[in-house]
């Protein structure tokens, strides 16, 4: 008898582990969906609005775009910068633009952590583990990459499983 309730328990502790494994794997997949989606957005988003601020003359980041890329005038150069972070933003909206979007990304991209070299004074304060505000807006880009990264990686996904 103990051991026909031992075994019962078993079998019923292995379906329980069996439907917990289950759920958790339909859990998990419903979160990558969710979460590709949600970074290919929360980019274009961040591109669109930091992007739209350099052609209105409104945006924290100029006087740093200037300083960086001193051989351009910055009267062109910060709305040109502005207007190429928009069309990220835009194509990045949809899925048959992402592609180019992720390459005016990746071309733009490498320019943002310029001012960590020509401009050590205003990225660093004191030392070079010590960022200044200016240098935190800068390597918070590495999550902006990262993002990217994950929704590129999307593209060849979708493309195998429709």
């Amino acid at each position: 008898m103990l051991e026909r309730t031992k075994t019962l328990s078993l079998n019923y502790m292995t379906s329980v582990i069996a439907f917990i494994d289950k759920l958790m794997g339909n859990i998990t997949h419903s979160m990558h969906m969710v979460a590709i989606k949600s970074l290919q957005y929360s980019v274009a988003i961040v591109f669109f609005w930091f992007g739209i601020l350099k052609p209105l003359g409104v945006s924290p980041a100029a006087d740093l775009v200037e300083r960086t890329v001193f051989w351009f005038s910055a009267d062109w150069f910060v709305p040109f910068l502005g207007c190429w972070e928009v069309a990220i933003g835009l194509l990045m909206l949809s899925q048959k633009t992402l592609r180019y979007a992720l390459i005016l990304l990746f071309m733009q991209i490498p320019g943002t952590f310029l001012p960590l070299i020509v401009c050590p004074d205003v990225t660093f304060q004191s030392s070079p583990w010590a960022l200044s505000l200016e240098g935190q807006y800068i390597i918070k880009n590495l999550i902006l990459i990262a993002a990217a990264i994950a929704v590129a990686g999307s593209l060849d996904r979708s493309r195998v499983n429709n």
